[in-house]
């Protein structure tokens, strides 16, 4: 039997991801053909996911993190062919597997390690400076609506993730975490040349919620003032303005 291009890359897609497809098995003379080809994809996409999830694989293992990447990789084959942006509901994945791992952490972890991954390949472009600011009235300051540049992102977790994100890393000195140092919140951002996170406090948070949230300056530290009485809003509008969040193009 021949198939026309298009329906065999169709079949053979199907087959990939778990269907009996007879018409393709007819069409291939040599049926092992497609158990290598199927192991090779399966074992690529899993090396792509170690790449995009560093600290998950640091903390449970090579062995372990290849089992549970395949797994996730038979049940979800990629939709768009950047690998960059293949993965991302590996953490909701493992939330699934926690009765396996039991890291009850784990899945936090991994949202921490995509959002890294998603700031990493965002084009931020210009950042708003205090020079974008200078001469503005305070009422007009307040009433502006910031956008962040992209690849900004807080996670919220009830777990140290910072913590055990810096003791995951090759060059770390401590090897322990005491989890329950957490909550946290961490804002994940873009940089020159990485990505990196910084933790904030809880009206910290509650201001970029609010600004990512369309809500203007004023608005954001009314959040923050409810979330925490001591939050200072010029302080904390002036360490993330620092911390070049804003884009350059407002409105």
């Amino acid at each position: 039997m021949t198939l026309a291009l298009r329906d065999l890359q169709a079949s053979f897609a199907a087959h990939l991801d778990g269907e009996e497809r007879p018409d393709l098995a007819s069409a291939v003379t040599d049926s092992r053909r497609l158990a290598i080809h199927c192991h090779h994809i399966v074992r690529s996409l899993a090396a792509a996911l170690a790449v995009t999830y560093p600290t998950v694989q640091a903390l449970v293992g090579d062995g372990y993190f290849r089992q549970t990447a395949e797994a996730f990789v038979k049940r979800n084959l990629p939709a768009q062919p950047v690998l960059a942006e293949y993965g991302a509901d590996f953490p909701d994945f493992l939330e699934m597997q926690k009765a396996v791992h039991g890291l009850a952490y784990l899945a936090d972890v991994a949202r921490l390690d995509w959002a890294l991954n998603t700031a990493f390949y965002s084009s931020r472009g210009e950042c708003l400076t205090t020079s974008d600011l200078a001469g503005l009235p305070p009422e007009q300051l307040a009433a502006r609506v910031l956008v962040l540049v992209a690849g900004t992102a807080v996670l919220q977790s009830r777990f140290p993730l910072d913590l055990i994100w810096a003791t995951s890393q090759p060059d770390a000195t401590e090897d322990k975490v005491d989890i329950a140092q957490g909550p946290v919140h961490l804002l994940v951002l873009a940089r020159a040349e990485d990505a990196g996170f910084i933790r904030l406090g809880e009206g910290e948070a509650a201001f970029v919620a609010a600004v990512a949230g369309g809500r203007s300056l004023e608005a954001a530290a009314g959040a923050g003032l409810l979330a925490e009485s001591s939050f200072d809003p010029a302080a904390c509008f002036a360490r993330l303005l620092g911390s070049a969040i804003f884009a350059a193009s407002q409105h």
